[in-house]
């Protein structure tokens, strides 16, 4: 961390620094370089869509709005309860989604292969049945699809709802197929395309999406009894709340957060919980720039 003399800066700075360390994990600043700073071809070019958005830091909320959203998909969920360890070690969950995430927007071709390759052999081991005796592996390409769909309307309903510069309509569409080219490499099939598309795709897994007792378990970890020292909770349950705000109505319903919901300050209590981690990391252009090749 660089050394900053104005007071109000060197604030910024600390904040920004641990809040970076805790999504990223204790050697993020080593990946972050590894990642930003080898020279190479990237799968996506300097200001795109899918940099655009996933630099910003409206996927704090899109994170957690995907988390709530893909949980209720009973097969989905009971691979993530049996294998993920989320609740045992869930800020090392939130560092490798998050290293996934920036590797494969920003790191190398090559590098964005390899974590991809390592993710699908990881996937491959992943299986079992859920509560009701269905089995379900990882590597399901249809699982993966209804992750990835659940994932990039998350990511672009917070985008367009608390991102620092909104997408035109053409470029959700762009972020929609850059998106699905991840998705594709991981094995899913029949990843949308296009922001209509991708609505289609959403209300096509509707008959499949109920919400479980693991899922109504992991709303409750992540709204009610997050993994946080008591200070820091009450501005985490601002961000919290504009990802509740963003799901929709149904999936309010599914996960029983009607009550949270209505004593939460929704919209706005997202917007401030943005505005203050982009202070304290900085404005997303500045950090898709760091991506650029050298």
């Amino acid at each position: 961390m660089a050394t900053v003399r104005n007071p109000l800066e060197r604030l910024r700075a600390r904040v920004g620094d641990a809040l970076f360390l805790k999504v990223a994990g204790p050697d993020g600043h080593a990946a972050r370089d590894r990642i930003h700073l080898t020279p190479g071809p990237r799968w996506f070019a300097p200001g795109s869509p899918v940099r655009r958005v996933h630099a910003d830091t409206a996927t704090f909320v899109g994170g957690l709005r995907a988390l709530l959203l893909q949980s209720l998909h009973p097969l989905a969920m009971a691979g993530v309860a049996g294998h993920s360890g989320f609740r045992g070690d869930p800020w090392g969950r939130l560092a490798r989604t998050s290293t996934f995430l920036a590797t494969t927007t920003f790191a190398t071709a090559d590098d964005a292969q390899a974590m991809i390759d390592r993710v699908r052999a990881v996937h491959e081991r992943v299986r079992g049945r859920a509560r009701d005796g269905r089995p379900y592996r990882a590597s399901d390409p249809h699982l993966l699809a209804w992750v990835h769909v659940a994932e990039a309307d998350s990511f672009l309903a917070a985008h367009q709802r608390y991102g620092e510069r909104r997408l035109t309509p053409a470029e959700a569409d762009e972020y929609v197929a850059q998106s699905g080219r991840v998705a594709r490499a991981l094995g899913a099939e029949e990843v949308p395309e296009t922001v209509a598309a991708l609505g289609a795709a959403l209300e096509r897994y509707r008959p499949e999406l109920a919400a479980t007792p693991e899922a109504l378990d992991t709303a409750r970890f992540l709204l009610r009894e997050p993994p946080l020292p008591w200070p820091v909770r009450p501005p985490y349950r601002l961000l919290a709340a504009g990802a509740v705000s963003l799901l929709p109505p149904w999936a309010r319903a599914e996960l029983r957060l009607g009550t949270w919901f209505d004593r939460s300050c929704g919209g706005p209590a997202g917007a401030v919980a943005v505005r203050a981690i982009r202070w304290g990391l900085g404005p997303a252009e500045s950090r898709d720039r760091l991506g650029e090749p050298v």
